[in-house]
């Protein structure tokens, strides 16, 4: 993995934490809008997660396979990122 470890694993350590917690609401069956809050605030911490982590893919691997010579793995990469871009994030 390219991207800052120390800036993704403690965004995902976090979110594991607090899908957790959620765990935990419904076993007591929390109130529903607190539960959702909580939903949200993982996801949102997974968001930058993954952004992070897809930055440091297009500085490293993309960047490495644009400057190489093989056309192949140019697109290859290229292919990578469009899928992830047709899956909308």
């Amino acid at each position: 993995m390219r991207a800052e470890r120390k800036k993704v694993e403690p965004l995902v350590k976090t979110a594991r934490g607090q899908i957790e917690a959620v765990l935990k609401m419904i076993d007591e069956n929390r109130y529903c809008m607190d539960i959702i809050t909580q939903l949200s605030a993982a996801e949102a911490l997974l968001r930058k997660a993954r952004t992070e982590v897809l930055k440091g893919h297009l500085n490293g691997c993309v960047r490495d396979a644009m400057a190489c010579e093989d056309a192949a793995l140019r697109a290859e990469k290229l292919d990578e990122v469009i899928a992830l871009l047709e899956k909308k994030l």
